[in-house]
């Protein structure tokens, strides 16, 4: 990270959100370039349920959304133990919360209420982001990014799960009124056009209010 980027950076701890196939790593990956910054993936492909759970997602449903919170949970813990001087920002491609808006959607509402119950026990311990990154793309936009991927266990994903997961997003960041920089990714193109990735370092190195702040790419 180059001095001036240092000067200016107001966020220490951002994360990246969005659906499946909104390209929350792909941004990851770029911001901690950027800012020389610590970088933590979600380890998706460790669960050993996931692709059980989208050729039933009935009955296997509540052990791939413990797993999941199990698995970030420890992710999350270790990066406070690590923390490290030298690099001052960290970028995540999740957001902790992730963990219950998935559940919401997946679990049947007993199942959801003990689940919760687990989350909130874990969540008390961690770190918040400073800051939320939120890639808001339509559905016919998210169904190709994932076809692009070629991802086997996705290519099945119905229209409709990615509408209800747009739907709890949308939903826990209204509500919860968090500082939030919301993107209409509809054209995003954060890899090969340096214009759109220039508005989100520079509405990073801004000093945010807490609610949404939208951005619209050219």
């Amino acid at each position: 990270m180059n001095r001036r980027i240092k000067e200016n950076m107001k966020h220490h701890f951002i994360a990246v959100e969005g659906n499946i196939g909104a390209g929350k790593t792909t941004l990851s990956q770029l911001l901690s370039q950027h800012y020389n910054s610590k970088l933590m993936l979600e380890e998706f492909a460790e669960n050993p349920f996931l692709t059980k759970f989208y050729e039933n997602p009935k009955q296997y449903a509540f052990p791939l959304e413990l797993f999941f919170l199990a698995e970030r949970f420890k992710q999350q813990q270790d990066l406070i133990k690590t923390a490290d001087m030298f690099q001052s920002v960290t970028i995540s491609d999740y957001l902790f919360t992730k963990c219950l808006l998935f559940a919401k959607v997946n679990l049947p509402e007993e199942e959801y209420r003990l689940y919760q119950k687990m989350y909130d026990v874990f969540s008390q311990q961690l770190t918040q982001p400073d800051v939320l990154i939120y890639l808001h793309a339509p559905v016919n936009k998210l169904q190709s990014n994932i076809k692009k991927r070629n991802r086997k266990f996705e290519q099945s994903i119905p229209d409709e799960y990615l509408f209800k997961l747009q739907e709890t997003y949308t939903s826990y960041i209204k509500q919860h009124n968090i500082k939030t920089i919301f993107v209409d990714a509809s054209n995003a193109d954060f890899l090969y056009n340096e214009a759109h990735f220039k508005l989100i370092t520079d509405a990073l190195e801004k000093d945010l209010e807490e609610g949404q702040h939208f951005i619209n790419l050219p």
